[in-house]
């Protein structure tokens, strides 16, 4: 049975939204028997989450004195009902679908948002926003025969469980809308309600600028709030809010809206990305979206600060993030993918430290890294320890030859012990004992596997008793966070993630094991072509053309 549709032919109550590009799988088969769960349980958990038919509709202001909410499949069905409704019905009304003079039109509205509005729903018995609103606590007058005519007027909780039943539990199994695995109608509902959440908590979003056209296709999804998408142009409305990707957006753009006042919110690639490199042009598969500022940079507060300042971080969650951990280190996963096998210890029982250079342009950098360059760093690591054996890595988009931050071997040399450029990020962290870095993620990924970090800018992770910190922490982080919590904000709350399989939107949980299973993508044509430019960028390099 294909998604959204029930065994009668009319649409399934629980839908999966039609997010940008999805590609998902089936949620409900009919099936003998019935899913697990009682009608109680299931309806206190729909009112908690608010989930269930075209939940992603719009939101639009409605006055408070239009609160009888008529739902009708006609013009001639919507008279019959305004008929049989108060005599200022026209003036108190909404319309969802077939609308008449005097009433206001609320077409593709979330049928949700109408019933908290409305002290009276009028609708056809076969429309599902008479369950919702018998669900959501508001007044119904059915017209016609359907599905739904048993609610009656929607008081008899009785009849609504009945209804609920037949609906949701009898004759039905749920399937996982990712894998295909076998679910529970409990399950299927906590993942409508995170849709839910996402969903809403873009309907302010407007405009969305500096997104290139091959990052939108897995932005697109997690940026989407229910209609046609925001604005990727700089025209469009600046009512709401307005995120930027802000290094790709043009000064005087940027000028502009500050101008013009509108509120701004940030948006960066997430923390566990991708299988490829963005230098390359591979779409992120998780980004963050921050509304006070952006988390790299600490001379301002952010909501990943926020979080790790003041949130609720409980004994669920990080349960969540201990069970992440031990299966991002098992695997060997880093930022941009999988990892290889253990590698050795070149000097033995000698203490091994690992120095990772950065794109020295990119605005972690200058934000946190307080002029600092990757020589400053090699050399101030050297000096911290003079007896390790000292392994440099450069950043692998410095490698690529698409970004600044080079150091030429001879100069490396001097300072560093041995310079690595094959060996992917995770299994050096594996081998070595600590780390120096100015704000790199690979601190942070070091920290996930236990190791000793040394901070010389000011990470988001520096500051919260987790690192030994040589860079000016602000004084508003106080807060000390175990290793769970870390990573539970970080991985788990903060970040959007995409399943790169039904190109929906997913846990952090799901990505990884994508990642690990070699699902994440496969290069674009595009990718292939910038993979292609950057060798022959190293290739001038090494010849001394176009430095």
């Amino acid at each position: 049975m294909t998604r959204g549709a029930s065994g009668a032919g009319h649409p399934a109550f629980l839908r999966i939204p039609p997010f940008p590009r999805a590609r998902p799988g089936a949620v409900i088969e009919a099936a003998p028997g019935r899913a697990a769960g009682t009608p109680e349980a299931i309806l206190a958990q729909l009112r908690r989450l608010r989930v269930g038919g075209t939940f992603w509709g719009a939101q639009p202001a409605l006055p408070a004195a239009r609160d009888l909410v008529f739902a009708a499949r006609t013009r001639s069905q919507l008279r019959t009902m305004l008929s049989a409704a108060p005599a200022d019905a026209e003036a108190r009304g909404i319309a969802t679908r077939a609308a008449l003079p005097g009433l206001l039109a609320a077409p593709d509205a979330d049928p949700w948002w109408l019933a908290a509005h409305g002290t009276m729903l009028f609708a056809d018995a076969e429309d599902e926003i008479a369950l919702v609103a018998a669900i959501a606590g508001c007044r119904l007058r059915l017209f016609g025969t359907g599905r739904f005519a048993g609610l009656g007027d929607g008081s008899d909780a009785a009849a609504l469980a009945a209804t609920v039943d037949a609906e949701l539990l009898a004759g039905r199994s749920y399937r996982d809308p990712f894998t295909d695995a076998p679910t529970t109608l409990d399950a299927l509902l906590e993942q409508f309600g995170a849709w839910r959440r996402l969903i809403d908590g873009n309907r302010d979003v407007t405009r969305v600028l500096g997104v290139a056209g091959w990052k939108r296709e897995t932005v697109e999804a997690l940026l989407w709030h229910g209609g046609a998408g925001p604005s990727y142009r700089s025209s469009g409305s600046a009512a709401g809010i307005t995120l930027l990707w802000r290094s790709r957006v043009p000064p005087a753009i940027l000028q502009a809206i500050e101008r013009d006042g509108s509120a701004i919110g940030e948006i960066e690639d997430g923390f566990v990305r991708s299988t490829g490199l963005g230098a390359n042009c591979v779409p992120p598969l998780s980004i963050t979206v921050d509304r006070r500022g952006v988390h790299f940079d600490p001379q301002q507060p952010s909501d990943l600060e926020h979080l790790l300042e003041h949130g609720d971080l409980g004994p669920e969650l990080c349960a969540r993030a201990d069970a992440l951990v031990s299966r991002i280190v098992t695997a060997g996963l880093s930022k941009y993918g999988r990892g290889a096998a253990a590698i050795a210890r070149p000097a033995g029982a000698r203490r091994h430290v690992l120095v990772t250079g950065q794109v020295e342009d990119d605005r972690s950098v200058q934000c946190g890294g307080f002029g600092r360059t990757n020589l400053d760093l090699l050399m101030a690591a050297r000096a911290a320890e003079p007896d390790a054996y000292l392994i440099y890595k450069p950043h692998p988009d410095v490698e690529a030859g698409h970004r600044k931050g080079a150091i030429d071997d001879s100069v490396a040399r001097r300072h560093a012990d041995h310079i690595e450029r094959e060996t992917p990020i995770s299994a050096l962290l594996d081998m070595v004992d600590a780390i120096h870095v100015l704000t790199s993620l690979a601190g942070f990924e070091a920290l996930l596997r236990g190791k000793q970090v040394v901070t010389h800018g000011v990470p988001f992770y520096a500051g919260w008793g987790l690192t030994h910190d040589l860079g000016p922490v602000p004084a508003r982080r106080t807060a000390r966070r175990s290793l769970a919590e870390l990573v539970a904000a970080v991985l788990i709350v903060y970040p959007r993630y995409l399943d790169p399989v039904t190109r929906i939107p997913c846990e952090v949980e799901l990505l990884v094991e994508r990642m690990i299973a070699d699902e994440a993508m496969t290069p674009s044509m595009l990718e292939r072509l910038r993979i292609a430019q950057g060798k022959v960028r190293r290739s001038l390099a090494r010849l001394g053309i176009g430095r």
